[in-house]
């Protein structure tokens, strides 16, 4: 299965997927991640619970680990 392309927990490259503690159970916002990895690459998957065959987004480790600490901190604001 190609990364991108109906990524499922199953999935060789993958280690898991794990829903985010932010998620809230029936509000329809959530939002998984897991630890993508292949002979050729490493990276941080991202998709909608909802659509686990769907599109994922997949970034760079030290990119997500940036991403995470700005939320934690703060960083992004509501408009």
């Amino acid at each position: 299965m190609e990364p991108g392309r109906g990524a499922t927990s199953g999935a060789p490259w993958s280690s898991g997927w794990r829903k985010s503690s932010r998620s809230g159970s029936g509000q329809g916002q959530c939002v998984e991640v897991a630890d993508l990895t292949a002979p050729s690459y490493e990276a941080v998957g991202v998709r909608d619970s909802k659509l686990p065959e769907g599109p994922l987004l997949m970034v760079a480790p030290p990119v997500f680990a940036r991403f995470v600490a700005e939320v934690r901190g703060n960083g992004f604001t509501r408009p």
